[in-house]
């Protein structure tokens, strides 16, 4: 018998290893491409997704405030910046299978399923693109610390579907895509081509992923009638525990689907208060 994609994603959400999870998630992926693309019978299905995913022993997950700063400009500081990049995109590997198996009592067109599916299985490629950079530059992912914080939001949005896209993609992805070009100068300024080549994918395939917040964001608030910038502000004072702030891609968030009034009022909002 074969199994749902819920089943599937929940299998992603429980095994540990970072290398083994991405395969694994690579590899249902294609499955499910490969079933819709051929009009097979793989129903998306329900299954119960774990509260947390499970990790590695290594690294050790800390507070923020604990986690060692490096300067950018060092080798070592090079190495801690692609590192933190890892966690974040394995974290983001967890969160889009997650998403496909925690909101399955929401009725949503088999699109919305293709999307995330996509989404896990760039992310998975963006993690391992990023484990070979780390191996080539005489490191590892585990061999730092990270930040113990990167499933709070999943935590705080998982019985509100709309607040989950509108805090994971369309906050916390879009960051990437204000943050990730000055990365790509930083390592071409270092002559770390392997670096700027595994960038340049997250940069363009993160775009997609903000995309698909928006797209399916959007959905819901239609089918509820509701207006998408409000709720959007709503949801994200409600979830958002950072800050939103300048400078911002306007260009690549606009792409997206992410025009400046969704974001800009919550940014000086948080300035206002400070």
């Amino acid at each position: 018998m074969s199994m749902t994609l819920a089943q599937m994603a929940v299998a992603v959400l429980r095994t540990a290893d970072g290398r083994e999870k991405t395969t694994l998630s690579r590899q249902y992926a294609a499955t499910w491409r490969a079933a819709r693309a051929g009009g097979a019978a793989l129903t998306v299905g329900r299954a119960t997704p774990p509260d947390r995913p499970a990790r590695p022993s290594k690294p050790d997950l800390r507070d923020p405030r604990d986690v060692p700063r490096r300067r950018p400009g060092s080798a070592q500081g090079r190495i801690a910046m692609l590192h933190a990049v890892a966690h974040i995109e394995l974290n983001a590997v967890d969160l889009h299978w997650d998403i496909i198996a925690r909101f399955t009592d929401t009725p949503m067109p088999l699109g919305f399923y293709d999307d995330w599916v996509t989404a896990a299985d760039e992310e998975s490629k963006h993690f391992n693109l990023l484990c070979d950079c780390l191996e080539e530059m005489g490191s590892h992912y585990g061999a730092l610390p990270a930040h113990a914080g990167m499933w709070r939001a999943a935590e705080d949005t998982a019985h509100d579907l709309m607040g989950r896209l509108a805090v994971v993609p369309m906050v916390l992805e879009a960051r990437g895509l204000d943050v990730t070009p000055g990365m790509i100068a930083l390592f071409e300024g270092a002559g770390l081509t392997s670096a700027v080549a595994a960038l340049r994918v997250i940069y363009a395939e993160e775009v997609h992923h903000v995309a698909y917040g928006s797209k399916w964001f959007h959905f819901l608030c239609g089918r509820h009638d509701l207006d998408p910038k409000e709720i959007f502000h709503e949801l994200v004072r409600r979830y958002f525990h950072g800050q939103l702030k300048p400078p911002f891609n306007e260009e690549k968030r606009a792409e997206a689907g992410l025009p400046p009034d969704f974001y800009w009022p919550l940014a000086e909002a948080r300035a206002a208060k400070a």
